[in-house]
């Protein structure tokens, strides 16, 4: 039994803490920084310095789907949840070198900086449009009208999708996000998530059997094609990586955008300094990834003992490393709860560290760069209408919904 002598309520998903975490990371962060939580059974680490040293130790491994799906599950569970497995044990994020990164090596071009820099045109473009079907709107949900389409319709692109059937990932991916985010609340949620991959998959599994036979210049028909991996790919590894790059490639993005989006408009001077010097988007996306980014939280599996600030934790522990608490850690940032788009340095941790650091890192920096300007510039009048609600998630910080209004237009 773990022993944890700081009272705190431990319920991490609270409506409250939903909408606003950040004080309570801030308590435990300072009362119990590396804390058992029972309710989820699991170590909550929250200091800077030790989720980083975490990221970089082999021993909080990533491959946590395997480990559960053979020890802790019964037989009849495993029968159940066996598509789940099928599919999410290929993913690379759930898998530790050398698998992650002969999957990883693979797609790594398609987000390099020099491949990012050269879709600029086209995100510049796709952000204009997005806008444009807004621009007679008086109101409108932000995260479904703008802050989704953008990024989705960018890695629909680089994987292959036709455009008239993009939408067709938005219910798949919300389903899927509260398996692999770790949501509560939902009795079913495991079955409907299942439902999500599988449907997923099916239609994933026809595009990459049109690859085979008439290959384009997209990451699908890259994988199918590739000769120069040992051993070469599974059609599993291409279907699994496949699915992860359509959930992964815009829930991520945006969330940076619509999180950032409220922030400014909640810190209006942060706004107008970014008006004033248009120079400052890049620091501003660091500044919104460690202020209230995308990512609360990342999952390991210990497979051997560590000692971490007096406390031992156990091969066969869970842990959660908090970025979102790590990233207001006044031992490293200065006024921490504080925005402020000129920080630098910006140390922070919220695309995660090492070898799983968020492989499309670049493209959601770009997007949220293009996004951001191109907000301030279409809709200076943009404010939010109150009423935002959260996804119910450990890992991921995004809303369901961002209501906002045209206050000219009123």
């Amino acid at each position: 039994m773990v022993e944890t002598t700081t009272a705190i309520d431990d319920e991490v998903l609270r409506d409250d803490r939903l909408a606003d975490p950040y004080p309570y990371f801030a308590q435990v962060r300072e009362a119990d920084p590396v804390r058992w939580n029972e309710r989820y059974r699991a170590w909550f680490v929250h200091k800077h310095e030790d989720v980083l040293a975490a990221l970089r130790n082999p021993a909080f491994s990533s491959d946590r789907v395997r480990p559960v799906y053979a020890d802790r599950l019964t037989d009849e569970q495993r029968a159940a949840r066996q598509p789940t497995f099928d599919v999410l044990s290929h993913w690379m994020v759930f898998l530790d070198p050398p698998e992650h990164t002969r999957l990883r090596q693979l797609v790594q071009p398609a987000f390099s900086p020099k491949a990012v820099a050269r879709m600029r045109p086209r995100v510049e473009e796709v952000v204009r449009e997005t806008l444009q079907t807004l621009a007679d709107r008086d109101s409108f949900d932000f995260v479904k009208d703008l802050a989704y389409p953008i990024p989705a319709i960018i890695v629909a692109e680089l994987i292959g999708v036709p455009a008239g059937e993009r939408d067709l990932f938005k219910k798949w991916s919300d389903d899927i996000l509260t398996l692999v985010f770790g949501a509560e609340g939902s009795a079913d949620r495991r079955e409907r998530a299942q439902q999500g991959l599988v449907e997923l998959t099916d239609y994933l599994r026809d595009m990459i059997a049109k690859a085979r036979k008439q290959p384009g210049d997209d990451v699908i028909s890259s994988l199918v094609s590739a000769r120069d991996v040992e051993p070469p790919l599974s059609d599993e590894e291409i279907l699994s990586t496949c699915a992860l790059l359509v959930f992964g490639g815009h829930e991520t993005s945006t969330n940076l955008i619509a999180n950032g989006t409220r922030q400014f408009l909640l810190h209006p001077e942060q706004m107008e300094l970014l008006k004033a010097d248009r120079a400052l988007v890049g620091t501003a996306v660091e500044e919104m990834l460690r202020f209230d980014g995308p990512s609360r939280m990342e999952a390991r599996l210990l497979v051997e003992d560590v000692e971490l600030r007096g406390k031992r934790l156990r091969a066969g522990d869970n842990v959660l490393l908090v970025q979102s608490a790590a990233n207001r850690d006044p031992d490293v940032f200065e006024n921490p709860d504080t925005l402020d788009i000129t920080r630098h340095p910006n140390p922070h941790v919220g695309f995660g560290f090492g070898v799983h650091h968020c492989l499309g890192n670049f493209l959601a920096r770009l997007e949220a760069q293009v996004a951001y300007l191109a907000v301030i510039d279409a809709m200076p009048d943009l404010a939010l209408a109150g009423g935002e609600t959260w996804h119910p998630t450990m890992m991921s910080r995004g809303m369901k919904s961002m209501p906002v209004v045209r206050t000219g237009r009123r």
